[in-house]
């Protein structure tokens, strides 16, 4: 017989609000009821200024973060395949990736362009390859669709704006989603075009010209993920891209666009590495501090001050050696995105440290998202980290570090000046050597790497390879184009351009007009270059070099 004392012990325990009730619709896997979230007493609530928690009350119970694939590669017709392939699997976003020559304004058939066609991303030399990149896709079913496109974020929002044109596409019935921020570019990334100064103003071209035309788009990301792919630390990644943020919307409220209007418009693009819950802190400690700025630097009510963030895997973060040890990272990093409570997810695909992702591999990372939307019962409640003295505690030390640093560029004059002093490419490079040695010296470890490494090789199965005729096909597309298009008109547009850039107009609709005519990528580009020049130069100490002959070089100020 069991002693009764013991029963009463264990009963004792039991509470009675605890009970198990089949019916709730929020429930752990034993179904025990769960509230939409969990407050201590006057804490703060999910959806409540500053947002740390989350940026509505009710986080993913009613809406999942919008899933997406960063995908295109080879030509358009290919990428086109992959998105129908990745929408028919249950993506909700489309990511265009852009290859090299696409991404700093130059075309298909230029010389600067050979070995590069189609290989990190799919090209754009004109509308036509827009049209055949969109074809018999249901863009009005997608919840967004975005681009790469940075320096020539204007030029891509033409091609876009006259593709959705003669599709005949209601430009309401869905959202564009730009980066188009091309001052981080300048120390992260290397696909600049036009100098600082330029760049930021025809970036805030696409913003105006949103404001006033399609003010359900996203105009622009504020992009810290490719500074921390460059070796920057959580701290510097959030502060620049939070830094050149405040440039742009600094310019648009200086141009008459209300911030009442441009907040509810804004992203972060943000990575999410593998130190769970570090990362988790940084997406609270972001909305934090945003929010903060809204309300203090800017006047809008708490209600309209919180931001949303659009997470990537870090790339960074994975290695060659072993990559299917790859799988497991991209589903702790994404874990620690959903913790923070992003907006829009893009997993990293396992082979990406060898090659661009095979199909296989991109519709695996997919699943990756939709394995911890549907199965781990993460999304069972709001803001699941909130309260934990850890998080809690890395939050408020990472919001103070990041609004010291924030401060820091600001009292170098802000974002242009200090990417034309060079102060943020070198931290970087500091901060990336740092990491380096910590990997070379093991202090920092890496599975496969330098822990416990395989010997021998192992056959990976990494067949990813783009046919060599790519390049072909592209420059003979655009050779076809050239052929039947309006030689005169297309003369007159890019004039037009010019007139535009020369007069300090918008650029916007002088770029659409060149796109409806069929102007190229990089016949828009060398149109604005002829007026603002080209940044061609490293700002490596002042160190300028000339990229192309009879084009105009913006020089850098050594400091």
């Amino acid at each position: 017989m069991i002693d009764p004392n013991l029963i009463s012990l264990v009963r004792s325990w039991v509470r009675p609000n605890a009970s198990i009730n089949e019916s709730s619709r929020f429930a752990s896997s034993s179904r025990l009821p769960l509230p939409s979230y969990f407050v201590a007493n006057n804490g703060e609530r999910p959806g409540e200024f500053p947002f740390s928690r989350s940026l509505t009350e009710r986080g993913y119970l009613d809406d999942l973060w919008v899933m997406g694939m960063y995908s295109g590669y080879a030509s358009p017709k290919e990428t086109n395949a992959r998105f129908k392939a990745l929408l028919n699997a249950g993506q909700t976003g489309l990511s265009i990736a852009l290859d090299l020559p696409t991404q700093i304004g130059i075309d298909s058939d230029d010389p600067l362009a050979l070995g590069e066609v189609g290989k990190v991303g799919v090209p754009l030399n004109t509308v036509e390859d827009m049209l055949t990149l969109l074809e018999d896709l249901p863009i009005n079913q997608i919840q967004q669709m975005r681009s790469t496109a940075n320096a020539i974020g204007p030029i891509f929002t033409a091609f876009a704006i006259a593709a959705l044109e003669e599709l005949k596409i209601d430009p309401r019935s869905f959202r564009l989603f730009l980066q188009n921020d091309p001052l981080k570019e300048f120390p992260a990334r290397g696909t600049w075009i036009f100098p600082p100064a330029a760049s930021l103003r025809f970036a805030v071209d696409v913003i105006e010209y949103f404001a006033s035309h399609h003010s359900n788009w996203q105009p622009i990301q504020f992009c810290g993920y490719h500074v921390r792919d460059a070796g920057g630390t959580v701290v510097q990644e959030v502060a620049v891209a939070m830094a050149n943020g405040l440039a742009y919307v600094e310019e648009a409220i200086r141009r008459g666009v209300r911030i009442a209007d441009l907040a509810p418009t804004l992203f972060f693009f943000l990575s999410s590495s593998i130190d769970v819950f570090e990362e988790a802190a940084k997406f609270r400690a972001t909305r934090r501090i945003w929010a903060r700025l809204l309300r203090e630097r800017y006047g809008l009510p708490p209600a309209m001050c919180g931001i949303k963030i659009f997470a990537y895997t870090l790339g960074g973060a994975l290695v060659a050696q072993e990559p299917h040890n790859n799988i497991t990272r991209i589903a702790y990093e994404a874990l620690a995105a959903v913790l923070g409570g992003v907006q829009t997810l893009a997993t990293s695909s396992w082979d990406e440290a060898h090659s661009l992702p095979s199909e296989q591999a991109a519709h695996l990372s997919l699943r990756a998202q939709q394995i911890l939307a549907h199965e781990t019962g993460v999304t069972n409640v709001v803001d699941p980290l909130g309260g934990s003295y850890y998080v809690e505690t890395l939050t408020e030390r990472l919001e103070s570090e990041i609004a010291g640093y924030v401060a820091d560029i600001l009292e170098r004059g802000g974002a242009v000046a200090a990417i034309e002093s060079g102060f943020i490419e070198d931290e970087l490079a500091k901060s990336a050597f740092r990491d380096h040695e910590d990997i070379r010296s093991g202090r920092r470890l890496i599975v496969g790497v330098n822990f416990k490494p395989q010997t021998g090789t192992a056959d990976q199965n990494l067949s990813f390879a783009l046919s060599s005729t790519i390049a072909d096909e592209a420059i003979a597309g655009l050779r076809r184009v050239k052929a039947r298009r309006d030689g005169e008109r297309v003369e007159r547009a890019l004039n037009t351009v010019r007139d535009a850039a020369k007069q300090g107009r918008n650029t916007i609709p002088a770029l659409i007009e060149a796109a409806r005519a069929r102007a190229t990528v990089g016949e828009m580009t060398q149109s604005l270059a002829s007026v603002v020049g080209r940044h061609a130069s490293s700002v490596e100490r002042g160190v300028v070099s000339v990229a192309r002959e009879n084009d105009s070089v913006a020089t850098v100020p050594t400091p």
